[in-house]
């Protein structure tokens, strides 16, 4: 698969440029003061946003680095490079220590929920089914509903052949990924390919190819294939809030150009730089987007993707119940009139 395919070249390529500059410039000694140079460096070189994110890389060095002590202990040397990745503003930036794991969660905490686990299981409860990480089942107004939580969990084209199969039947379908913070990018076109009818490209993709923070490759193509057999044709509604994440991100985007397709709900939360991982001479290891994903207009989705029909929940709905963006899913699918 296409995804496949361009994830194994890109780690093959930023595997000969890290080796290439740890032997050039990344030896280190163990101590604070090496450990903090050795993460700043790292990032310098091989971080796929500074110039989209206007962040001066020197700037924050001077403004954490004076703040390391040659004497202080591993919890404090944690929480100061913890800070300065904090700078970043970005979910696939981690500090991973045995003690703890740095992460940024504004791109999620600083929003609304847009989605309340309790309310949206009486939409399936009773007689629902379960296939490769999905929960669907038929709606009483004959939509199908299908809610999946995590793109880590591997889906077959057998489990997709399954629940279309039964939703033949639907007027449409509510494909519902709120809360899904991402996984693998196989799952997403496994999933994506049975929406369209054609091969379809729906973004790019670059990679460092040096240590400047404008040092990236030409644009690679990003294509959808189309499921040589059982492919929806009716309304697809695609529920989306700001904990929609990575993998999630990247479907979102590709579902943006199925044919029968809708977003609605909030702005994902973004996430859109492949990541990769290095280690530091203490041994901790670190976690960063390397390569950038792009709209087909070659546009940054890092900070997230628009729905087609903004919705939130209301607390009116709430106290009656009922998802507001679930609602507004089987309104919008009555309405096509299929």
């Amino acid at each position: 698969m296409i995804f496949r395919k361009i994830k194994h070249l890109l780690i093959f390529l930023f595997s000969l440029s890290v080796v290439s500059g740890c032997e050039d410039s990344m030896r280190f000694d163990n101590d604070p003061r090496s450990n903090f140079d050795a993460l700043w460096k790292i990032l310098d070189e091989n971080y796929c946003f500074f110039e989209y994110k206007e962040i001066d890389w020197d700037a924050v060095y001077k403004k954490y680095g004076s703040r390391v002590k040659n004497d202080m202990g591993n919890y404090a040397l944690f929480n100061l490079m913890g800070e300065m990745l904090s700078e970043l503003k970005d979910g696939h930036v981690n500090l991973i220590a045995s003690h703890d794991m740095s992460r940024y969660w504004s791109w999620t905490e600083d929003f609304p929920l847009n989605f309340d686990p309790n309310i949206q299981k009486k939409y399936l409860e009773r007689d629902f089914a379960i296939a490769g990480g999905m929960y669907y089942k038929i709606l009483d107004d004959n939509i199908g509903y299908v809610y999946y939580g995590s793109f880590s969990n591997d889906i077959g084209d057998a489990n997709m052949s399954q629940v279309l199969s039964q939703m033949a039947v639907c007027k449409g379908i509510i494909f519902d990924v709120r809360n899904n913070g991402g996984g693998s990018l196989t799952n997403v076109e496994r999933i994506a390919s049975r929406f369209f009818n054609e091969k379809t490209l729906v973004g790019y993709i670059s990679h460092k190819i040096g240590k400047g923070h404008s040092d990236f490759s030409d644009f690679y193509p990003k294509y959808v294939n189309s499921y040589d057999k059982i492919r929806y044709q009716k309304p697809v509604i695609v529920l989306t809030n700001r904990s929609c994440y990575s993998a999630t991100n990247d479907f979102v985007n590709v579902m943006k150009h199925a044919p029968n397709a809708t977003i609605i709900g909030d702005k994902t939360g973004g996430g859109s730089g492949l990541p990769f991982s290095s280690e530091l001479p203490n041994g901790w290891s670190i976690r960063f987007s390397a390569s950038p994903m792009y709209n087909v207009n070659k546009e940054h989705i890092e900070f997230g993707i628009e729905p087609d029909v903004y919705v939130s929940m209301t607390e009116s709905d709430k106290s009656k119940g009922k998802d507001s963006i679930i609602e507004k899913a089987r309104e919008l699918i009555h309405s096509s009139g299929r």
